[in-house]
């Protein structure tokens, strides 16, 4: 037992591949909002509002890709783990700069961006956080410092900054403040908070369990660090986010036990439920159904309540509307079954419809893929010194002209510092072979 317990603990020690020294100043290094990295940052939050407006997950995913917003969140993990005082507060300043770039941008974006959707499905799905948030940060965090820490980088990076999503709702807080609304605020700048609390954390906690070297106490610039207010704080970030996760939960369930309801009652004798909407509320959920047909018999609404009470609604849940009914003499059972199959030929269309434009989208994706393989291939062949290329394609949107521009993104990572000479060589490279003079490459 014990020589399997090595072998776990063998298979899972990574302190032969961590280097402290290169982590802190990539970290360092990465944390100042100051020329390009502004631009870029504003760039980035013009794009992600523009993916959240039209509802376009592959823009927002480019967005975050692009951002530079994960370095003074890091900082300020890296600064409580190593009681570096100096390092938090210079991170914090960062952060707060970084926060009032990206919730002026997309407020200036929204207010004059002509363009107002019926269905905002991916502003409203960052107004809602859960304790599910709090998780994906907080592994997310883990992820991230330890993909800075380790010798060999490869692409976690990437990965972290899509999954804790901290863009999106840093753009909706910009929306609500151009809408005047407070729910798009409050709810996705407590998001934002969730996000950034938890990666400072794991961040945090990394450094201290990598045994990171802390800072001495000998100039007098550098103090000790207080951490008792940051218990204090998680539990307040927290416990908001559990609520509404069991909120979320009871919703969901509400929703699936309505729809089981009206597919268990579609039909009910010359009477039938052609459409349903579940609204949920902590106060007085409701199940409207839509009824077409003849008209609902009495009996038919007794097994109908006496089911539902069996899904836990009440009868004062049950909405029934029965507008598109008609009195039992005025209308044949051939016209009813007219009714449904007109019904189910307009959802048949409807779906038809959305896999004509779902094969066309992707397509159009099949078109755009990028030969990552090939082109690695022949740049590690050419520079055997790089380590790892990864390729995508991204949008800019210029805020002055309004006009999107396309460029692919290459990043590189090498064993050794890479030189500006190198990056312009693969670049100038790359244009040729991937046939595109949009091209840059980042390291």
């Amino acid at each position: 037992m014990n020589r399997f317990f090595r072998k776990i603990v063998a298979l899972i020690n990574i302190s032969e591949h961590i280097d402290h020294h290169t982590a802190d100043i990539s970290i360092r290094k990465n944390i100042e909002f100051r020329g390009p990295n502004v631009v870029i940052l504003a760039c980035a939050i013009v794009i992600a509002s523009v993916g959240l407006n039209v509802n376009s997950i592959p823009v927002i995913i480019g967005a975050m890709l692009i951002s530079p917003v994960m370095g003074p969140i890091m900082g300020m993990g890296l600064g409580l783990g190593t009681e570096d005082k100096t390092l938090l507060v210079d991170s914090l300043k960062n952060f707060a700069i970084m926060v009032v770039i990206s919730i002026l941008a997309s407020s200036v974006f929204f207010l004059l961006s002509p363009l107002t959707l019926e269905n905002q499905s991916e502003l409203l799905a960052r107004t809602k956080p859960t304790i599910f948030d709090v998780l994906i940060a907080l592994f997310g965090g883990f992820a991230g410092i330890l993909e800075t820490s380790r010798k060999d980088k490869g692409t976690v990076i990437a990965g972290v900054a899509i999954a804790t999503a901290l863009m999106p709702p840093l753009c909706t807080v910009g929306y609500g403040v151009s809408r005047l609304n407070i729910t798009f605020i409050g709810g996705a700048l407590y998001l934002f908070i969730i996000n950034t609390i938890f990666i400072a954390l794991a961040t945090f906690m990394t450094v201290k369990l990598l045994h990171f070297p802390t800072v001495e106490v000998t100039d007098g610039k550098h103090q000790k660090i207080n951490k008792s207010w940051y218990g204090v704080l998680l539990a307040i970030i927290i416990v908001p986010s559990i609520f509404t996760a069991v909120s979320v939960v009871k919703e969901n369930n509400f929703k699936i036990d309505a729809a089981t309801l009206v597919r268990k009652h579609k039909n009910m004798g010359r009477s039938f439920v052609y459409d349903h909407k579940a609204v949920y509320n902590r106060k007085s959920p409701t199940v409207e159904l839509y009824v077409a047909g003849e008209a609902m018999t009495p009996e038919a609404r007794e097994t109908l309540y006496r089911d539902a009470e069996m899904y836990g609604f009440t009868r004062g849940q049950i909405i029934i509307h029965e507008d598109a009914t008609m009195a039992r003499a005025e209308i044949s059972e051939t016209e009813i079954v007219k009714g449904i199959y007109e019904h189910a030929d307009k959802q048949i269309k409807a779906l038809n419809d959305s896999i004509v434009k779902l094969n066309s989208r992707l397509d159009t994706y099949a078109d755009r893929e990028l030969p990552v393989y090939a082109v690695s291939q022949e740049l590690f062949a050419q520079h055997p010194e790089i380590t790892s290329l990864s390729l995508t394609r991204g949008s800019s949107v210029n805020a002055e002209a309004n006009l999107e521009h396309e460029h692919i993104v290459a990043y590189i990572t090498c064993n050794d510092t890479i030189s500006q000479q190198l990056c312009d060589q693969i670049e100038r490279w790359l244009k040729v072979r991937l046939g595109s003079d949009n091209v840059v490459v980042k390291h």
